[in-house]
């Protein structure tokens, strides 16, 4: 059987920025969601998440790149899939992200060099800022938009989070290694 050939490309500059990344801050609603707000007539929160998504964190944590999660919000939803996935590192319910996510770096002993952060909307642009490598999905806000170094083609919660874990395994050098081992 013949190896498979990875059909996805980035630029080389993207790939060099990425290269050093060893954690990741994702925001949840607009990211990993398609951002709209689900309430149960009991006023439960409803979130609905993307599988590709989730194997894209996996894929991430077995690279050895650690996924953290810094929301302003807080549900029983969001707990139930961060265990799922194995994300350990999370600030939830925050709106001063940056303090958040500090205290993370602190935890990990690694310093903004070494973070990406992916966001869409304003409370995320300390993150954006801040870190080395900054992403958003294309129906951010405008200004996040400008800051970010990479626009992913898929949409908030449709993907855009496996295609920005995508790039970074690029840059990391495993996923071809990921890739093979998923085809045998």
């Amino acid at each position: 059987m013949e190896p498979l050939r990875p059909v996805l490309t980035f630029p080389p500059a993207l790939l060099l920025r990425a290269q050093a990344v060893r954690v990741v801050f994702f925001d949840v609603d607009g990211v990993f969601t398609d951002g709209g707000l689900y309430f149960s007539e009991t006023g439960e929160t409803l979130k609905r998440f993307h599988t590709l998504d989730g194997h894209g964190v996996k894929l991430l944590q077995r690279a050895g790149i650690t996924p953290a999660v810094v929301s302003g919000r807080d549900s029983a939803a969001l707990r139930l899939r961060l265990s799922a996935l194995g994300v350990v590192h999370a600030r939830l319910g925050t709106e001063d992200k940056a303090p958040a996510a500090g205290s993370i770096l602190a935890e990990l002993g690694l310093d903004w060099s070494a973070a990406a952060a992916m966001g869409d909307d304003w409370p995320d642009l300390p993150l954006l800022r801040r870190a080395a490598f900054a992403a958003a999905p294309p129906s951010a806000h405008a200004e996040v938009l400008a800051l970010a170094h990479h626009v992913t083609e898929r949409q908030a919660g449709a993907g855009a989070v496996r295609e920005f874990c995508d790039l970074l395994l690029v840059a990391s050098g495993v996923y071809v290694h990921e890739l093979e081992a998923a085809a045998r």
